[in-house]
């Protein structure tokens, strides 16, 4: 006797036979209940894009090796030529002669290594003086490559090199915009033989100052009839004359709340070895008035004295813009009296060095800033301050 087909099988046969007179197709299911069908398409699919993704990756490598290829077939003829045979001389390109146009604008002592300055000048016959204005300059010289500067501007005439005018420090820039007049006594009969002098400085708080370029502007060789705006470029820094040496250190330290204001004179340099007993006279004024007075004790035998001695004085914050700070060196001469060697204006009436110097000691309230600044003569520090100096009686026996 012929076996009976199991459930399943007859489950199996009955719906063949069902689906055959149906006219439907039969699709056997996959794992998990799944159509085969799916899973082996997304399989293909996914072959593809691996295929596709694999022919792009090998196109860009092929790609990038040529590029490299051509690049060195490229160079190599422009650096050397092949030797005739015969021929003595080896014949070279011409750029490795003579160098491009940049190239020698940008070289050692080109006009563009040190930058461009940008000033106007303007003579005045009847009060015989001359406005130089300081605009700008440009494409200054970092210290190192990819670094910055803090660059300020000191202007003088020589042969007469008495007065001396210094812009305020501009900090982190190359470009410095200085929007500056000031102004010089020079005759008609003077202009001829006078020679504006302009020296860009690198500010530094404690050490020498860095030069970054220096201009030399004979007046003779320009129309000063009418009003001149010009650009002239920078030449190297060893061509500028050498700083006065007579420099004065000390710090300004002001907290706003007690309105305590501490004056630390440090030191001083290259003071004359003429001079004998230096010593430093500390005056605070009010409103053009001579309000408080200090002095340090002399230092006997020295050039170079170091003090180090503090001083306070109690400022008010709302007078704090209203008071003007006098340091001034004095020094025994020759006649064995004591003379002022130099002197330094401070406050909201300054200029260059020492008004920045103020405007950080107020930027940065309850910590002491520290700096060198250079003497200025005593009758203009006193002209600026609207003074009159006193009157010098002559001693009996001198």
């Amino acid at each position: 006797a012929t076996p009976r087909p199991t459930p399943s099988r007859v489950s199996s046969h009955w719906r063949l036979s069902k689906a055959a007179h149906s006219g439907t197709v039969f699709q056997r299911p996959g794992p998990r209940g799944r159509p085969g069908g799916w899973a082996s398409g997304l399989r293909w699919a996914l072959v593809a894009a691996a295929v596709v993704a694999g022919i792009l990756l090998a196109s860009c490598l092929l790609c990038t090796v040529r590029c490299c290829r051509r690049g060195r077939r490229r160079k190599r003829p422009r650096d050397k030529q092949a030797v005739v045979p015969g021929t003595t001389e080896l014949t070279t390109t011409t750029h490795l002669v003579q160098p491009e146009l940049g190239n020698v604008a940008s070289g050692p002592g080109g006009a563009q290594q040190w930058g461009r300055l940008q000033l106007s000048l303007e003579y005045d016959s009847g009060s015989q003086e001359i406005r130089v204005g300081l605009k700008q300059a440009a494409d200054l010289r970092p210290g190192a490559p990819g670094g910055t500067a803090h660059p300020y501007a000191r202007l003088s005439l020589s042969p007469d090199a008495g007065r001396v005018h210094e812009t305020k420090v501009h900090r982190g820039t190359l470009c410095p915009a200085f929007e500056e007049t000031c102004s010089f006594h020079v005759p008609p009969v003077e202009l001829p033989r006078t020679t504006l002098r302009v020296l860009l400085l690198d500010h530094r708080r404690l050490s020498q100052h860095r030069p970054l370029g220096a201009l030399s502007l004979p007046l003779g060789s320009v129309d000063l009839q009418h009003v001149l705006e010009l650009w002239r470029p920078l030449g190297p820094p060893a061509a500028a004359e050498p700083e006065q040496t007579e420099e004065l250190c000390f710090s300004l330290h002001y907290v706003p709340g007690s309105g305590r204001l501490t004056v630390v004179v440090l030191e001083a340099r290259g003071l004359s070895p003429v001079l004998a007993d230096p010593y430093v006279k500390i005056q605070l004024m009010l409103n053009q008035r001579k309000w408080k007075r200090r002095k340090t004790s002399a230092r006997k035998g020295t050039a170079t004295p170091y003090f180090n001695e503090a001083f306070t004085f109690l400022v008010p914050f709302s007078q704090i813009q209203s008071v003007d700070l006098v340091l001034a060196v004095w020094a025994q001469g020759p006649q064995l009296r004591a003379e002022p060697v130099g002197k330094v204006l401070l406050g909201a009436r300054a200029s260059g060095q020492p008004l920045q110097h103020w405007a950080d000691m107020l930027a940065q309230a309850r910590r002491p800033v520290a700096q060198w600044h250079r003497l200025q003569p005593a009758r203009e520090v006193d002209q600026a301050l609207a003074l009159q100096s006193r009157l010098r009686l002559p001693l009996p026996g001198f």
